[in-house]
């Protein structure tokens, strides 16, 4: 059977109230060890004031050499006693005996303490125990007019006289002891109330339930989740967002400006509208963010980011699209091949073999990019794949993608140049009008891949040559889509990771051509 624990307000509170008892019977007991040390000590100056007084009194000097000094020395030490507050006034001679008593039958006998101390010309200030019982005194030698020792002045004070008058500050240092410990008692009983409240009333076994569960959840989805406070720092980033952003060590608690790119994810987080499926580059990845204003209480307190890999998606696409563009294009050759031989039979019935003959050189000739590819100008078949889906794309707008051909494959191509040239394709289709061209190169060895992108569009102000390769530059208008700026800005970043080159310059056919050589990459 489970052991119930004990409630968090309860442990709280004992634990606080303990503390402030424990403070405050400490602080008490300090303050009543101090007070009781300064009426020692003044007493202690008190009594040895008064008993140099007495051995200093000419009165008492000169009775020394009188038949009868008590008779002298009493009177005047009684009065002495009286005024000071002490308990006695005791003058002997140097043999100790007494001079002057409380008790005046004492008159006359040696007195119960050691009094050599004295009688040898020091000064004795300390607690013994007399005929009057334990008490706190002093011991001051008597002097001739010559300077010799003639007798001692001991004056002294009842330790539970002392404690009597200590007795007397205490009620009122219990009475504020006490205050001080009810004060701390209510206070620990708000803090409490305080912290539970923080806490939702929950126990430490439940929040560390319901923490476990976060942790696990947001962990464990497969969207990437930044989570940034209203001071650009970050608060929260799950699993697969380090994964997305390439980070290996948790960023919490860093500001967003270190991690984050400007251009993308950053400003994204500094924009003040919810914005949905924007398209952003982290790194090399094509990713799409969702930004949501985090609220508590109808206030706001950051910003959450939430990213899905459109990349591996992508590619996927790509390459799906690419067989079934494969399988397109072949049934529509077969069907336009159809569509001829109808033609060519009606001419030749018509009897008109010149049109027919001149409708075959006119139709049989096209050049396109289709033809080169399945007859046999790409060995490739990744390569094939994306310029037959490309192709297929650019006849739809009525643009002409043409295979340049000087174009030859000693090797595969490899990812990073299919990323690099599908890039470029679209923008160069975007580029140019209906009726356009786009021609292509590809060129590889064992030493790298190049590729060369024609088109005969407007071409790129030369201005613009360095600006177009960063993130969020795009020289085209926008047609309702998003994530205008990331194709270029994407094969800037693969070919500086493979320690390539990327040239820009006008192209022969009369608008832009981007040149890219990617080195065989390290193995």
């Amino acid at each position: 059977m489970r052991r119930r624990s004990v409630p968090l307000g309860v442990t709280l509170l004992v634990l606080q109230v303990a503390i402030v008892l424990t403070t405050t019977c400490t602080a008490g007991l300090l303050a009543a060890k101090l007070q009781s040390d300064r009426i020692r000590e003044a007493y202690k100056d008190r009594m040895l004031s008064v008993a140099e007084s007495v051995a200093r009194l000419p009165t008492v000097v000169d009775a020394f050499d009188t038949p009868d000094p008590a008779t002298t020395i009493q009177p005047l030490a009684e009065l002495l006693r009286k005024a000071s507050g002490v308990t006695y006034v005791v003058v002997t001679d140097r043999t100790g005996v007494r001079y002057a008593h409380p008790d005046p039958d004492r008159i006359g006998e040696p007195v119960s303490t050691d009094p050599s101390t004295a009688l040898s010309g020091n000064v004795f200030v300390g607690t013994e125990t007399g005929t009057l019982g334990t008490s706190l005194r002093a011991k001051v030698p008597i002097r001739s007019t010559t300077g010799h020792i003639i007798g001692m002045a001991s004056v002294g004070i009842l330790e539970s006289q002392l404690a009597a008058d200590l007795a007397e500050d205490l009620p009122e240092l219990i009475g504020w002891l006490a205050a001080a410990a009810l004060v701390g008692v209510l206070g620990a009983t708000l803090v409490t109330r305080m912290v539970r409240k923080r806490t939702f009333r929950l126990e430490p076994d439940e929040i560390a339930h319901l923490l476990e569960t976060r942790h696990a959840m947001l962990h464990g989805i497969r969207e990437g989740v930044v989570a940034v406070d209203d001071h650009e720092n970050f608060v929260l980033v799950n699993d697969e967002a380090l994964r997305l952003l390439g980070l290996t060590d948790d960023p919490t608690g860093q500001p967003a400006a270190t991690i984050l790119e400007h251009g993308g994810l950053l400003d994204l987080a500094r924009t003040h509208d919810d914005i949905a499926d924007r398209l952003v580059l982290a790194g090399e990845r094509v990713l799409v963010a969702n930004r949501t204003t985090a609220k508590t209480h109808g206030r706001p307190v950051g910003v959450v980011l939430t990213l899905r890999d459109r990349t591996e998606l992508h590619d996927a696409l790509r390459e799906l699209d690419g067989q079934r563009t494969v399988t397109e294009a072949l049934r529509a050759q077969a069907h336009e091949f159809t569509n001829h031989l109808h033609v060519i039979s009606g001419l030749v019935e018509l009897d008109r073999r010149h049109d027919a003959v001149a409708y075959i050189e006119r139709v049989g000739g096209t050049g396109s990019v289709t033809s080169d590819i399945i007859g046999g100008a790409m060995t490739d078949p990744n390569l094939a794949a994306l310029l037959l889906a490309k192709s297929s794309t650019a006849h739809e707008r009525g643009v002409t993608l043409r295979l340049h051909p000087a174009t030859t494959l000693d090797t595969r191509t490899g990812d990073d140049a299919l990323t690099v040239l599908g890039n470029l394709v679209d923008n160069a289709v975007d580029a140019v009008d209906p009726g356009g061209t786009v021609r292509v190169l590809v060129r590889s060895d064992p030493t790298g891949v190049r590729v060369v992108v024609d088109d005969d569009g407007p071409g790129i102000h030369h201005a613009d040559h360095t600006r177009v390769f960063t993130l969020g530059v795009s020289t085209k208008a926008p047609r309702g889509a998003h994530g205008r700026g990331i194709g270029l800005a994407l094969v800037s970043r693969v070919v500086t990771r493979r320690g390539g080159r990327v040239h820009l310059t006008d192209s022969d056919l009369g608008g832009a051509s981007f040149d890219v050589w990617l080195p065989e990459a390290t193995r």
